[in-house]
Order: structure tokens, then sequence, then C-alpha cells
């Protein structure tokens, strides 16, 4: 008994003096490793520090900089007034018409993106071979490495011709172009994305519904999405909120007029592509004109705001946890 009891005695030491000698001695190594762990610590709190401050600063201009468009012109007319152009005469401040071309075009990019993509993302998970799927999704996820100039350039020569193909009556730049060229750029946040929430499903829901039964399409459909639907609609509202903020490939295919309508074969301006245009440099500093651009981009800031956390709401209601 006094033996068994010293060899489990010296099986408990075994490890503390392990961890003893990997600690060393206290001494001037024990302070090098208390400061060296210091050191790391105020380094991440340092990058951490300056995410904060960064963001804060972004909302502290675009707030100073709109109080001077808001000292010349009221919150009202800004919000409520349907006409949008502060660069002509007379000018108007409606921001509607921008507000509708931003969402127009990101509705639009839903609908060609969000069921291309689930779709996509459900055959690489439950149906493609593992050889097939390390081929085609690095292939897939180049697409968001593309610029997005690029991706404009190719609305207007390919997208915009063939939709004026089909219906002769749209303009040459038109929402349904920017749409669609859009949707194409979003596609990889949600293939990507769902294809891995989709794999995170435990087998064990997948073995317990072919053990009841079910078929593939119905295990699919019935438990597997179910399951990963928090991680499918954060994917989904991610996107959506990189296709209301593109800047480069919305101004070369839905044009440069704010209008307020719901067609998608007009030329449109979204909120981006006004910041754009005005930032080209031919605006006065100074001058409300100027002051426009930090008036819509903190809109888009709220509206975007808004979104996010809208789809933490959601996420918090959708979310399931399985052990």
């Amino acid at each position: 008994m006094i033996g068994e009891t010293l060899s489990a005695t010296a099986k408990v030491s075994s490890p503390e003096k392990r961890e003893r000698s990997f600690v060393g001695t206290p001494g001037k190594s024990d302070w090098m490793r208390r400061f060296s762990e210091q050191l790391v610590h105020a380094a991440l709190s340092f990058c951490a520090a300056v995410s904060v401050a960064t963001t804060l600063g972004i909302v502290f201009v675009l707030v100073f900089e709109s109080s001077g468009f808001f000292a010349e012109v009221s919150l009202k007319e800004f919000l409520t007034s349907t006409r949008w152009t502060p660069l002509l005469k007379p000018q108007h401040f409606g921001v509607l018409p921008l507000v509708c071309g931003t969402l127009l075009v990101a509705c639009g990019s839903a609908l060609v993106a969000l069921p291309v993509g689930l779709s996509t993302a459900i055959y690489l998970s439950e149906y493609a071979s593992p050889r097939f799927r390390e081929i085609v999704k690095p292939m897939l996820e180049i697409l968001a490495g593309i610029p997005s100039v690029v991706y404009g350039y190719i609305a207007v020569i390919f997208i915009s011709p063939l939709i004026r193909t089909i219906f002769p009556d749209a303009d040459v730049f038109n929402a349904a172009s920017a749409s669609i060229v859009v949707g194409i750029m979003i596609l990889p946040i949600i293939i990507s994305l769902s294809e891995d929430v989709l794999r995170s499903v435990p087998g064990s829901l997948r073995e317990a519904a072919f053990a009841l039964g079910a078929t593939k399409f119905d295990t699919i459909t019935r438990v597997v999405v179910p399951a990963a639907l928090s991680g499918i609609v954060a994917s989904f509202l991610l996107a959506i909120s990189r296709a209301i903020g593109e800047t480069m490939a919305v101004t070369l295919a839905a044009g440069a007029t704010p209008k307020l309508t719901l067609n998608p074969l007009e030329s449109i301006q979204t909120m981006t592509g006004y910041i754009a245009q005005v930032s080209m440099g031919d605006t006065p500093h100074g001058s409300t004109e100027y002051y426009t651009v930090f008036a819509v981009g903190l809109l888009l800031f709220a509206m975007t705001l808004l979104m996010n956390i809208v789809s933490q709401w959601m996420l918090s209601k959708m979310r399931e946890k399985y052990e």
C-alpha cells in the first residue's frame, strides 16, 4: 500500500516538476517572462484602441462636417423631399432618390446572389466530393479578389447591351446591370460563409434524419439548413451590406441620374455613386454642395449600422447550439 501511494505521488508530482522546469527558476528569466507578457498585452490593447479610435474618429468627422450642411438645409427637407439636385440651379436637397437607388441595387443584387449562392453552398457541402470541393471553392473565392472597376466595365460592355437587346427601351446605364454585376460580386461571400456553416452542422443530425427514413433532400431542407439558418442569414446580411456600400461598379453601371423610381431599366444614382461624383474635386471646399457628401455619408453609416443591429437581433433569436 505504501509503495502504491508513493508511486501515485510520484506520478502526480512529475507534471509539476516538468512545469517548474519549463517555467524556470524565479529570477531574471521569470522577470523577462512577465515583461514579455505585459508587452504583448500592451501591444494588443493598443491595436484594439486604434480600431475603436478610428471608428469614433470617422463618426466624429461625419457628424461635425454634416453640421455645416444641416445648418443651411433642414433635416425634414433632407429626408422627405423627392428631388436631389445640389449641383444644379435651383438646388434641391431631398436624399430620397439616392436612397431609392441604393436600395434598388441592393435588393436587385440580393435577388441574383442569394438563391444562387445558397444553392451553390448546399451543393458543395452536401453533394460534391471532397476533391471537387477543394478545387471549385477556391476558384469561386477568386471572384472576391477581382477589382470592382473591372465588374463595372463588364456591366457596361457586356451586361447592359444584353439587357437592351431584351428590353430596347432600357437606358444605357441602368439599375438592372448594376444589380446583376453587384450580385456576382457578393456571391463569394454567401457561398464561402454558408458552405462553412452547413458543414459545421453535426453529422449526428443527418444520421438521425436518415434513420427515420428521410431522403437526402428532406434531410437538407428540414434538418441541415434550419440548423445552420443563423449563419446563413448572417452571410446574407453581410453580403447585402457589401452591396449597399459598393461604389465603383455601381457608379459605372447605374449612371448618375438621381431619380425616385423602382424601374430597374432606368438610370439611377446611389448614395456611394454621388459621394464618388462630388469627390472628384470640382466642388468648392466649404460650400453647401461640399457638405452634402458628409450628410449622405452619415445617412449611409446610419443605414448600415441599423442593418447590423437588426442582423444581430435576428441572429440572437435564430441561433441554436448543438453539442
